[in-house]
């Protein structure tokens, strides 16, 4: 972890050097002496960290390296703030003389030069310990251009299946029959799994939910997470998401009551499938068995426990119980060869006797446990097939559970679900991310995270329509590895972690709910470093804190206030002085948020993830040229004045050339057709679209042939004769659709011949006729939601056509239809329909294939 310091700070100074000569300017020979030595210090790196668990001194040695490197990243960081503050304020002066400005910037070069020299000297020190002590044996090791290797890889598909964590074909089998099985005496059973940690009661669970003579009995299906922190009103929303339609408001606003009882009425006429994964505690069933009626015949709630009592407590027969047993030696074994050597073209390799101690060491060291022997092959699969490197992996592991948190055999459960777009633009704005020749940086992530899935240390939870990974997550033994690592590393702190009394040095926080009771700034008031992280999953940081919080946040590059209930206020005035920053999320339950018009200092901001939080963003937004992705669904950017188009000049979308996500409210952002000019951009998404803009709106989306999803929500109350009439002067051209005859209600809206990529079509709003014509499509469509559409004709007679369409779902009268017909001979590689709410409806026809 050292290595990777002083890697990422290497690289930056390479950058910095490349682009702000100017601004060091004398001190530039000392910032190429700082990242020569910084060179240098990683290649014996690259071998310490292996051997932090044998000597003291070499802990003592890389704790030194990564503590200068830290001081180093400081001086630089605070130099370039110091700087950008300096050219802010001269830009206020301009008509003072250029001799006035370089005496403004001689301080700072002093300070830069003098501590940059300490600094540099400090590294001359450590290097000569080396020596001095003993150290000199730490060189390259062999395994690194492996390592190396697996890095810069070809892409490829995450392999990740349920026979490669446990062998479960037998337990499947049972748990199927207990869904399926039906009892007399209630309407209404719980099925339980039951099994400690790591033995795989949600892979089991997860083979038997998804099997398709499983899901089909069933009318609404859901899967929900509970975990060891149970929150009953966050586990009712999961569920009632997953059968049913909830507005915006009700999401936000409904207590657990009122959201259970409307859940219990909605299940109430269905035959139902609910599985709680994970479940710690007999007050979880006790307090959610309510909101489970008595529904039809059939109807089944499946548990995951590691304790007995719990599923005793919750199933009404230990015949409804299914418990997971330990591996024996022989399946121990099997399992890790098909881990470690796969891809190898080596299913079975022969039996050596190196490969016979190993067998010995792997089973007594996995005590049977399905995740410890896939984490530890996943692991081995990644090195050379020499002795010196497996013995290197098994050194880790036995340090780890000999002296970790818990030994193997208190494997705890799976963590909560991360959102893998989340993580992807998390990693890159904290930098761990290195150019790879001309590819996107964002499918350069892609693949650090699958090597993460490939080697078992992250698990994938649910796919995308494209099979790319939506979420993923943690088992909680690794989780807590890796907690112990960075914190012994000071790469991070987690507060459940910590006492009162804060590190003197934190680099990165992370707050979890309900486990602070006072002032954030007065915790971190002995800590001596600069904050890069900051995420808050609590409400701890009220307006009073970031007065006194700024101390500690001005070299800021993450801010993550995913859970914090924010008002207007929360986000200063000056958080534009925080010029370090590259992602600001704000996705806590909130109505309203206000951006500041200093966001647009934010110059090296990446992403801007608002989430359902509704917000009038400064049109300053646009000066931020760094941005990938802005997500702000629910906003509309504010127009910028004539007066300060004169003093400041014009600011629009299409200076946003970088941008790969867009998704914000209709405006006059969309003059003068700059969308068109985001050739980058992978997912777009309207809200509100009106007729005010369509003309440049379709044109522009003609031109952006790279996007993947493409999402529309047209506002009500247009009438027909609005759309025919505003778009009238545009009828002659090719891409514009008005079928007068039809009153088609899709005016301006190409075919989509050209965007071989676009996979995903949200629309939301009234369509009334659907194209006919098949080339209309996107040509490779995997998914199409369409809501309120208000469809008279039969939508199927078309879509059954689409080739490759998998998702198909209609909400909220889409469909106004009395009858339905699915015809036997389309919809070739459809997974999934869902109807819902479609008021008109009376019949609903399935048309099976003649034999």
């Amino acid at each position: 972890m050292a290595e990777s310091t002083v890697t990422f700070f290497a690289e930056k100074l390479s950058n910095l050097i490349l682009q702000e000569a100017s601004v060091f300017g004398e001190v530039e020979g000392q910032i190429k002496l700082l990242r020569n030595e910084l060179e240098w210090m990683r290649l014996f790196l690259r071998d310490a960290d292996s051997k932090l668990i044998y000597d003291e001194r070499v802990k003592l040695w890389v704790n030194q390296i990564r503590s200068a490197t830290h001081d180093a990243e400081d001086v630089i960081d605070e130099f370039i703030l110091n700087m950008g503050h300096r050219k802010r304020r001269l830009n206020t002066l301009k008509f003072l003389p250029a001799c006035v400005g370089m005496v403004d910037k001689l301080p700072f070069i002093r300070e830069l030069d003098s501590r940059v020299k300490d600094i540099n000297a400090m590294i001359g020190a450590i290097i000569a310990n080396r020596s001095k002590y003993g150290l000199e044996a730490l060189t390259a090791s062999s395994s690194s251009t492996a390592d190396q290797a697996v890095s810069h890889k070809e892409k490829r598909a995450p392999v990740v299946e349920d026979s490669d964590v446990v062998e479960i074909i037998d337990g499947a089998k049972k748990v199927k029959q207990m869904l399926m099985m039906k009892v007399e005496t209630s309407t209404r059973s719980v099925v339980s799994i039951v099994g400690m940690g790591g033995l795989g009661k949600t892979t089991l669970a997860k083979n038997a939910y998804n099997q398709r003579d499983v899901q089909g009995p069933f009318d609404c299906k859901a899967w929900v997470y509970v975990s060891q922190e149970f929150r009953a009103r966050e586990i009712l929303l999961a569920i009632a998401l997953q059968v049913m339609s909830l507005s915006d408001a009700e999401k936000r606003e409904m207590g657990e009551t009122e959201l259970g009882q409307k859940l219990c009425e909605f299940l109430g006429e269905k035959k139902y499938l609910v599985v709680m994964d994970d479940v710690w505690s007999s007050e979880v069933w006790s307090r959610l068995q309510p909101h489970f009626p008595e529904a039809k015949d059939g109807s089944k709630v499946l548990i995951t426990t590691r304790n007995k009592e719990i599923a005793l407590h919750a199933t009404s027969s230990e015949a409804f119980i299914y418990e997971l047993r330990l591996m024996n030696d022989d399946e121990s074994w099997r399992l890790f060869l098909k881990k470690a050597f796969r891809g190898t073209g080596t299913a079975t390799p022969t039996l050596t006797t190196e490969l016979e101690e190993l067998r010995e060491k792997i089973v007594t060291k996995c005590k049977g446990l399905p995740l410890a022997i896939v984490v530890l092959g996943g692991l081995l699969s990644t090195k050379e097939r020499t002795k010196q490197s497996r013995e290197k992996v098994l050194a880790s592991i036995e340090w780890h559970l000999d002296q970790g948190p818990e030994s193997c055999m208190g494997i705890l459960a799976l963590n909560y679900e991360i959102d893998a777009w989340h993580l992807i633009k998390s990693w890159l704005a904290e930098g761990f991310i290195q150019r790879r020749g001309k590819e996107r940086l964002e499918d350069i992530t892609e693949d650090y995270m699958h090597e993460l899935i490939h080697r078992s240390l992250i698990q994938v939870a649910d796919r995308r329509v494209d099979g790319r990974v939506k979420s993923c997550r943690m088992h909680d033994l690794l989780r807590d590895l890796a907690v112990l690592e960075a914190k012994d590393a000071n790469f991070f702190e987690v507060h459940e972690y910590m006492d009162s009394t804060f590190p003197t040095s934190i680099r990165r926080l992370v707050i979890h709910q309900n486990l602070i009771n006072h002032d954030i700034s007065q915790c971190l008031h002995n800590s001596s470093s600069q904050m890069r992280t900051l995420v808050s999953f609590s409400g701890t940081i009220g307006r009073k804190s970031w007065g006194s919080l700024q101390e500690h946040i001005k070299l800021l590059k993450v801010l993550n206030l995913s859970e914090e209930k924010v008002d207007g206020h929360v986000l200063p005035r000056d958080i534009g002085q925080l010029i370090h920053l590259k992602f600001l999320c704000i996705k806590g339950f909130s109505s309203h948020v206000r951006l500041p018009s200093s966001i647009g200092r934010l110059v090296n901001l990446q992403s801007l993830d608002l989430g359902a939080n509704d917000c009038n963003i400064p049109h300053s937004i646009w000066k931020l040229k760094k941005l990938r992705h802005l997500e702000c669904s629910n906003c509309k950017v504010s127009s910028q004045s004539q007066i300060n188009k004169c003093v400041n000049g014009y600011l629009g979308v299409e200076q946003l050339t970088n941008l790969q996500t867009l998704a914000l409210k209709e405006g006059n952002w969309l003059e003068g057709y700059g969308l068109g000019k985001l050739t980058q951009l992978r997912s777009l998404a309207l809200r509100e679209c009106s007729t005010s803009y369509l003309k440049e709106f379709f044109e522009s989306i003609a031109k952006l042939i790279v996007l993947e999803i493409l999402e529309l929500s047209f506002m009500e109350g247009h009438t027909k004769k609005t759309l025919v009439n505003r778009l009238g002067s545009v009828r002659e051209k090719k891409n514009v659709t008005i079928d007068h005859h039809n009153k088609t209600l899709l005016p301006g809206l190409m075919p989509f011949l050209h965007h071989a990529y676009l996979y995903n079509l949200p629309l939301d709003g009234k369509i009334e006729k659907l194209p006919k014509e098949i080339e209309f499509y996107p040509p490779k469509l995997l998914r199409l939601d369409l809501w309120g559409c208000k469809l008279t004709d039969d939508p199927m007679m078309i879509l059954k056509k689409l080739p490759l369409l998998q998702i198909l779902t209609l909400w909220f009268d889409a469909y106004v239809g009395e009858k339905m017909v699915c015809s036997s001979r389309g919809f070739l590689q459809l997974e999934r329909l869902e109807l819902c709410t479609l008021n008109e409806l009376e019949e609903l026809i399935v048309e099976r294939e003649e034999q």
